[in-house]
């Protein structure tokens, strides 16, 4: 399976660098479409994703329908809090692409996108006092309810850096 996540019309260069992060980390792809509220040379843009946006495979569409238009017969999810199904109920075809569609910080997706997959329009569940959750957050917590569907097949389960016993050889090092 692999992950592609669309944000659209992304306002907060932080946030799109902490989805960086959390893309590289499970070998995804973005998809960013226009207009940004920022640049993608932005330091806050660098800053939060630790520059690996070097690193990080992206795409950049002038819009919706050039977006669309690219991507035509995939299987999408639409992320937004107007949303009557919950993330989890989300079922794909693990043997196909999958596009995880979010909406800009302020304005979310268009609603007439909405209107037009409003069967495949998905939800966050949250306390009734909040409107919204972090756009960051609630990318990594989709992406890795995705990759947990599809048993961490192309993530490694073990400490690469320092090896996968380094915790037991540091604990050993304390006594």
């Amino acid at each position: 399976m692999k992950i592609n996540v669309v944000l659209f019309e992304p306002e907060i260069p932080q946030n799109t660098g902490n989805i960086v992060r959390t893309i590289i980390a499970t070998n995804g792809t973005l998809h960013l479409i226009k207009p940004f509220g920022f640049s993608l040379e932005d330091k806050f843009v660098k800053r939060a994703s630790a520059n690996f946006i070097k690193d990080c495979k992206y795409f950049v569409y002038e819009n919706w329908e050039q977006f669309l238009t690219a991507h035509k017969t995939k299987q999408i999810a639409f992320y937004t809090r107007f949303g009557k199904k919950v993330y989890t109920d989300f079922k794909f075809n693990t043997k196909k692409e999958i596009y995880l569609v979010f909406g800009s910080e302020s304005k979310g997706i268009n609603k007439s996108i909405l209107c037009e997959n409003i069967d495949s329009c998905y939800r966050l569940p949250m306390s009734p006092k909040m409107r919204s959750l972090n756009l960051a957050n609630t990318v990594m917590t989709v992406v890795y309810d995705c990759a947990r569907q599809d048993n961490f097949q192309t993530l490694s389960l073990k400490e690469v850096q320092y090896g996968e016993d380094y915790l037991e050889k540091h604990c050993k090092k304390q006594n």
